[in-house]
């Protein structure tokens, strides 16, 4: 008779597969909701306690163990028994650790644990409550791999392990990763879930805060936490504790004092390291571990002057000192596989609870009851103890004793078995009494345990009794702090706010410079070298900004972009820069005509533009607040027009306006002369300009400013003006001298308005800078021909092109750096 059966293949094939992925699910993979253990787990401490390895007794070696639970219980690999075995004795895997290790079990680092010849272990004492009765009909036990003895389905679990310790497992199709917690904040939670049936997953948040884990570390916020508790599903924000500490040198430290959970700390360290190499994090001159048995600490020395916030952010930035705990509560809930809310898992636990005392309180009952009985029989015995002799004595063997006492008395098996065992000394007075008093007890017992049964809220005190026994024995103080949400860290969080020189050339080169690198020298100098321009290239604008400002773009085709200043690549001063059409969406024949340099986008500001051809307009501010990579239209052009201005006013203010031309003429007048448009308009006329003339320049001028007019023209003159020397005037005017153009002075370049305590810095078609104090510059009046600033090269035709002036901060006589 053949043993072949015919089957298509692909049923087969699905057959089987579900056969593989149910065994992977049930009996491999994923935790008990009840006592929250895989059976791998639950092999390892019931092999355990049936070796009698409790926490107080002796270790024993760990290759014991294993073999024990290989041979026994879980024929799978040695390794994988004892690596797990391993983890359970991890306190920085663990929250709370299931063995007691004794030896090198491993380390946060990442170092393996010695070989299990070398190691001992024994159960720790925390153990003992998942195992607590487990002698007492309070489980189901099965067979083992090969019929030959019985292992327990689940653990009585008097602790609820499966949110102490969490659970992390990846099965066939689905996975489960349930983070540690409080025992004394999980223990609140049921003992919340006990009193109020009704109670909701939202407020049992109320006692059970969020994951606790080994490792420490904070949580940001309790969004994450709230969708896991309600949905079993959920993300949280984990990041490291880092504090900053100041040595006496002054020089401050950033100390790693806990990381997040699963985080091999010997891994983050070298990665830290990797970063400051590749310079994506900067400030950093020492970093050394300094971590003990007292626990974590990683020392990250700054440089001198550095922020501390800054390298904070850029190491949550960059490494997994900040990272994201994915929440699934997955378990097996009467061997399906479940995703289950806090509420649920917590009923889960309480049912199995309710059903282990209830199952040991009739163990408890029935041996009770069978004592009783024995104990009556010896009071009957005891009573009757002559007659009860005789009839011993006059019988052949034992069994006839046994059925003629049953015959006599009415014993049953077990009494007249009992009272044929009984010793002599129980004849005494003393020993009566105490059969006495012990009947008397467990009749006393007997009815305790029968109201129990009868009354689940009796079941439920008892639960909240043993509850507050374990919270008294095994709490401890929460070790993962739940903060406010830390803000998703910004690319601005990671840069400094300091002073930058941003520079743009004729051809579109655009540059960042540290401004400590120019120093400041007297008036008259030669300058020094900013820009390795090419040929017919030369610096066209210059302006001191800081990293976190923000540069609107504005360009002759009437559109303006956006750009963060920190987004211009930082270069050399012999550096050409890069292309700002690389930066921004140019057209292919668009040029940039003005930058300006804004913080935020407010409803109480407006743009002033100037054009070339004299044309004024305001629109507010507001208006250019969403700006995509496209760019915006900001102003309408006039046919051979261009914008040659822009500037930033608040709305309500009495500020001036003043258009300079090339020629040396100017023209002042009040802003309200020109009314607010929209961006897709050309504004009106400011000044009407003689042949050949064009705006150069134009101000926005405040008579309470304590300003003056500085003018500067492409020969390197300059000079400043008192601005009352300017006759108010209204717009559209011819408007008045402003400086006296010559063959000696040349054409004007720009005009600004400027303080005493400012600084002056002035570029050269040759990329020559020259740094010097506004000071340093004559007051005179209008129609004259200014003094020299700057010296130029005129046999090479070099000419001042642009100037820049911000506040003074430290002048040195220098030269160059």
């Amino acid at each position: 008779m053949s043993n072949v059966n015919n089957r298509y293949i692909e049923e087969e094939l699905k057959q089987s597969y579900l056969d593989y992925s149910m065994s992977v699910i049930v009996s491999r993979a994923l935790p008990d909701v009840r006592d929250g253990l895989k059976p791998v787990h639950r092999r390892i401490l019931f092999a355990m306690n049936e070796m009698g390895m409790t926490s107080d007794k002796p270790y024993k070696k760990s290759a014991r163990i294993v073999g024990e639970v290989l041979g026994k219980y879980h024929p799978h690999g040695d390794s994988a028994v004892y690596n797990t075995m391993v983890r359970m004795a991890q306190n920085f895997a663990y929250r709370y650790e299931l063995v007691d290790g004794h030896g090198n079990f491993g380390s946060i680092d990442g170092d393996s644990a010695a070989a299990m010849r070398y190691t001992e272990a024994r159960m720790s004492k925390i153990s003992n409550e998942l195992l607590e009765d487990i002698d007492k009909d309070t489980i189901d036990f099965r067979k083992n791999f090969d019929d030959s003895l019985d292992e327990p389905i689940v653990l009585p679990a008097k602790l609820p392990n499966l949110l102490l310790n969490g659970a992390t497992g990846i099965a066939v199709g689905m996975a489960t990763n349930i983070p540690p917690h409080n025992l004394g904040e999980v223990i609140d939670g049921i003992l919340a879930l006990i009193e109020n049936k009704d109670i909701t997953p939202v407020e049992l948040m109320g006692y059970i805060k969020g994951p606790d884990f080994p490792t420490g570390g904070i949580i940001d916020g309790e969004a994450g936490i709230y969708d896991a508790y309600t949905t079993g599903r959920g993300r949280v924000r984990v990041r490291g504790k880092i504090e900053i500490e100041e040595a006496k040198n002054g020089r401050q430290s950033l100390i790693i004092k806990e990381i997040p959970y699963q985080l091999n700390k010997s891994s983050l360290i070298e990665k830290i390291a990797n970063l400051v190499k590749e310079k994506k994090i900067v400030g950093i001159s020492d970093l050394r571990d300094e971590s003990d048995r007292d626990g974590i600490r990683v020392v990250i020395e700054l440089k001198k002057g550095e922020e501390p916030e800054l390298v904070l952010n850029s190491l949550y930035k960059y490494t997994e000192l900040q990272t994201t705990f994915g929440i699934i509560m997955l378990a097996l809930v009467n061997n399906v596989p479940r995703v289950l809310n806090l509420k649920e898992i917590l009923e889960e636990y309480l049912k199995h609870r309710f059903e282990v005392v209830t199952r040991r309180t009739k163990f408890n009952l029935n041996k009770a009851e069978r004592r009783d009985h024995l104990l009556k029989g010896f009071i009957i015995a005891l009573e009757n103890i002559d007659r009860v002799i005789e009839i011993v004595r006059g019988s052949s063997d034992g069994n006839e004793a046994r059925l003629s006492l049953i015959d006599k008395y009415g014993f049953s098996e077990e009494q007249a078995k009992a009272i044929l065992d009984m010793k002599l000394q129980r004849l005494t007075g003393l020993e009566r009494d105490k059969i006495d008093r012990e009947h008397e007890e467990l009749k006393a017992l007997i009815i305790e345990l029968n109201e129990i049964l009868a009354d689940d809220n009796k079941i439920y005190e008892i639960i909240q009794d043993e509850l507050n026994e374990i919270k008294n024995k095994y709490n401890d103080p929460r070790r993962t702090k739940i903060e406010k949400e830390r803000l998703e860290i910004r690319p601005e969080d990671l840069i400094k706010d300091d002073s930058v020189l941003v520079t743009v050339t004729n051809r579109g080169y655009v540059k960042r410079m540290e401004l400590d690198k120019y120093k400041a020298q007297k008036r008259g100098g030669k300058g020094v070298s900013t820009q390795n321009t090419i040929e017919d290239d030369f610096v066209e604008r210059m302006e001191v900004m800081s990293n976190l400002d923000t540069m609107m773009i504005f360009t002759d085709k009437g559109r303006v972009f956006h750009l963060k200043v920190y987004q211009i690549p930082e270069s050399s001063k012999q550096a050409r820069g890069r292309l700002i059409g690389n930066l921004i969406k140019l057209k292919e024949d668009e040029k940039v005509r003005e930058i300006i340099k804004i913080r935020e986008f407010s409803q109480d500001k407006e743009l002033v533009f100037v054009t070339r051809d004299g044309m004024v307009k305001k629109t507010n501010l507001s208006e250019y607040k969403n700006i995509n990579t496209a760019g915006l239209k900001a102003i309408k052009l006039r046919d051979g027009d261009d914008i040659i201005f822009v500037g930033i006013l608040p709305v309500e203010s009495k500020e001036q306006i003043f258009l300079a031309t090339k020629l040396g003429h100017s023209i002042r007048f009040s802003k309200d002369d020109v009314r607010p448009t929209g961006r897709d308009t050309s504004g009106v006329k400011g000044i009407s300009l003689r042949a050949k003339d064009k705006v150069i320049s134009a101000l926005l001028i405040d008579d309470a400013a304590n300003e003056t007019i500085l003018t500067i023209t492409e020969s390197g003159y300059g000079k400043r003006t008192r601005v009352d020397e300017y006759p108010l005037q209204s717009r559209s005017g011819k408007g008045v001298i402003n400086i006296r153009c010559s063959d000696k002075n040349g054409e004007v370049v720009a005009v600004k308005p400027v303080k005493d305590e400012e600084e002056l810095m002035v570029i050269t078609s040759s990329g020559i800078v020259i740094r010097t104090s506004v000071n340093q510059i004559s007051i005179i009046g209008r129609a004259t021909q200014g003094v020299k600033i700057m010296r130029v090269n005129e046999s090479e035709s070099e000419k001042v092109v642009s100037i820049a002036s911000f506040k003074e901060e430290e002048t040195e006589d220098a030269t160059q750096e």
